[in-house]
């Protein structure tokens, strides 16, 4: 390989792991909002009952609306670089997401300055505001909920991966949406109900019947906007197909199909 398309090779990782980084971080920072879906679209609530006990709405965390850009991004890393690629940036992110949570965790422990609690003593209407209370709230999160979305997430990566090749080993280079809404279908499920499992039935009270519940809701939607978001991987390809050239991309997925990266 020369030096000109090694770089473009590079450039490429470095320009996708970017995307995925920051998208698998930024998920799990904002995902202490939940948002209603039927409310922000103008709808009432749907109300559906779940085992005669539960009535859910499409309450979903906020982190949930950016999350299927990650399984986009690992669909085509998968795509260039293979296993290697897609388990280098999950166990690298991985690392990052525990180092993002260390910080948070020791930055909430530090005493709030007295001029900055006063300042914001107040909201816009007059009410009394704790502001130091407010950001420890939103930024920190559970032991169980980190330990459950590291898991999940790691899990998701690891079987998208697998499935991802298993069906490229069966179609060949076409296909694209076949293995990329295949390998999604079973991964966002495993990831929709570990983080749950662990997070509030192993260290939560939560019931499995509520798990399964609140699952289903949190499935529904990665998988379906997944789907939805499946021009967006065509697009993506013929971007970077463009870029690397029609010779280096064929050879770079040869190599990802054939686990040859040189990642």
């Amino acid at each position: 390989m020369n030096e000109i398309q090694h770089s473009k090779k590079t450039n490429l990782f470095l320009i996708l792991g970017s995307i995925f980084l920051t998208n698998a971080i930024l998920a799990e920072i904002i995902g202490v909002k939940i948002f209603s879906g039927e409310k922000t679209l103008g709808f009432e609530p749907v109300n559906w009952t779940f085992f005669g006990e539960y009535v859910l709405d499409f309450n979903l965390t906020a982190g949930a609306v950016i999350w299927p850009i990650v399984f986009i991004t690992t669909d085509i890393i998968n795509e260039y670089f293979g296993k290697k690629g897609v388990r280098k940036i999950s166990f690298i992110t991985a690392g990052l997401i525990a180092y993002v949570f260390l910080i948070i965790s020791l930055v909430t422990v530090l005493v709030p300055a007295d001029f900055w609690l006063d300042v914001n003593s107040t909201t816009p209407d007059g009410s009394s505001f704790n502001i130091d209370y407010a950001f420890n709230t939103i930024f920190r999160q559970g032991l169980g909920i980190i330990i459950g979305s590291l898991t999940a997430f790691l899990l998701g990566q690891l079987i998208d991966v697998f499935v991802f090749q298993k069906l490229r080993a069966v179609t060949g280079p076409k296909m694209i949406w076949l293995r990329a809404t295949g390998s999604t279908l079973v991964s966002q499920f495993i990831d929709s109900f570990v983080v749950l499992g662990i997070a509030f039935y192993v260290f939560g009270n939560w019931s499995v019947s509520q798990i399964i519940a609140v699952g289903l809701i949190n499935y529904i939607y990665k998988f379906t906007v997944a789907v939805l978001l499946t021009p967006v991987l065509y697009v993506g390809h013929s971007l970077i197909d463009r870029y690397l050239g029609k010779e280096l991309a064929e050879k770079m997925a040869k190599e990802a199909s054939a686990d040859r990266s040189f990642l």
